[in-house]
């Protein structure tokens, strides 16, 4: 049996071990049982940046909730062996939550706002366009890429994942949608004890000009909030939200 101190040893264990490291990602097909593979972009952060070598202990997550203490069994050429030294395994508290970003006009904002999401917690993103969005098409792998690297940088061990609609018609009917309005009755913080996060809930947020009229009567089981009572822009909203929301059930 564990003595009390190691229990509370192995209690306090992952804030503490996630307080000041570099994580580096991997994924999943090369993990194979206690031995981890980096390549690419990974390995050459490793090795050629942070000037890694072999015994030097890194940190890695292989997307789906786990963070790996490892060792470095080889330095090769366009690939870093490691060991596992200890296992942990973080659960995703907002993973039935998807952000529903509008297609922003300045490209530059809209990134921001899903960094500063990721890093709050959330995994799932929609960026869609709307009657008013002005621009158009998508950059998935850009957008992969900004996620992974704040995925890392705020130390999550969820891989976020990101999907490109052209309208909001083929959300699930079942889900509550939280649709942010600068008019709505009731604020988000007043809402937010009524959220239930064991149920797939989406948060939207309209483009630069709103949702039209014909796309809000298209929402079903919505319900309307606002965040402020000064008109925000769209970024600043969805990172507002997500702070909020991820005080709530991801402290």
């Amino acid at each position: 049996m564990l003595s009390m101190k190691c229990l509370l040893a192995n209690l306090f264990w992952v804030p503490v071990l996630l307080s000041n490291i570099e994580l580096y990602y991997a994924s999943p097909e090369n993990i194979d049982g206690n031995r981890i593979k980096l390549v690419d972009e990974e390995f050459r952060h490793a090795v050629k940046v942070m000037r890694n070598r072999t015994d030097d202990e890194i940190y890695v997550t292989d997307g789906i909730g786990n963070v790996y203490r490892t060792k470095i069994l080889r330095v090769l050429t366009g690939e870093l062996e490691l060991a596992t030294v200890e296992k942990t395994f973080y659960q995703n508290l907002l993973e039935n939550f998807t952000l529903c970003i509008p297609r922003l006009k300045n490209p530059g904002r809209m990134e921001f706002a899903l960094e500063k999401s990721v890093e709050f917690g959330f995994t799932k993103f929609i960026v869609f366009e709307s009657e008013r969005t002005v621009a158009k098409g998508e950059k998935i792998k850009r957008w992969e890429k900004i996620l992974v690297a704040a995925m890392k940088q705020s130390l999550r061990s969820h891989l976020p994942e990101i999907k490109y609609e052209s309208n909001l018609n083929n959300l699930d009917k079942n889900s509550t949608k939280i649709i942010f309005e600068q008019n709505a009755g009731v604020s988000f913080t007043q809402y937010l004890n009524s959220i239930d996060k064991n149920k797939k809930t989406y948060l939207l947020f309209g483009p630069e000009g709103g949702f039209s009229d014909r796309e809000l009567d298209g929402f079903e089981k919505k319900v309307m909030v606002k965040l402020n009572k000064n008109r925000l822009r769209s970024e600043t909203a969805i990172v507002s939200a997500a702070s909020l929301l991820s005080n709530y059930f991801d402290s």
